[in-house]
């Protein structure tokens, strides 16, 4: 599985930006999908989640909370993409984002044992 971030850039605090990650692989919707950030010095922590479907309509997600009310996980399997959608960014959102896929998911978010992972894509937030 390759996946491939973008949508990053540098915005102004207050403003949004949409990530996006395409994955390669005929079983995109049998994964789930995670984004994580990571700033120097710093572990890379995860900032949401989203479960697969056996329908493709009844997805859990997980977001962290400090971008709760602010941030949103989707995905799209017909486009093998999730994306994280940012609003309302603030100067501490700042960080290399990473999108990560995990096939094997035993039903919590939150121990999601990722196994791939993209190259990340840098968010500025500038004051």
């Amino acid at each position: 599985v390759q996946l491939v971030e973008s949508g990053g850039g540098v915005v102004q605090a207050g403003d949004s930006l949409r990530l996006s990650c395409s994955a390669s692989g005929r079983t995109f919707s049998s994964y789930a999908m995670g984004w994580f950030r990571q700033t120097p010095g710093k572990e890379r922590d995860v900032v949401a989640a989203i479960s697969w479907s056996v329908d493709s309509t009844d997805y859990r997600t997980y977001l962290v909370d400090s971008v709760k009310g602010r941030f949103t996980i989707s995905r799209d399997n017909a486009k093998n993409t999730v994306y994280l959608q940012m609003n309302n960014l603030k100067p501490d959102d700042a960080a290399v984002y990473y999108c990560a896929a995990a096939v094997a998911f035993d039903g919590d978010l939150t121990r999601v044992k990722y196994e791939y992972w993209g190259q990340g894509t840098q968010v500025i937030v500038s004051t």
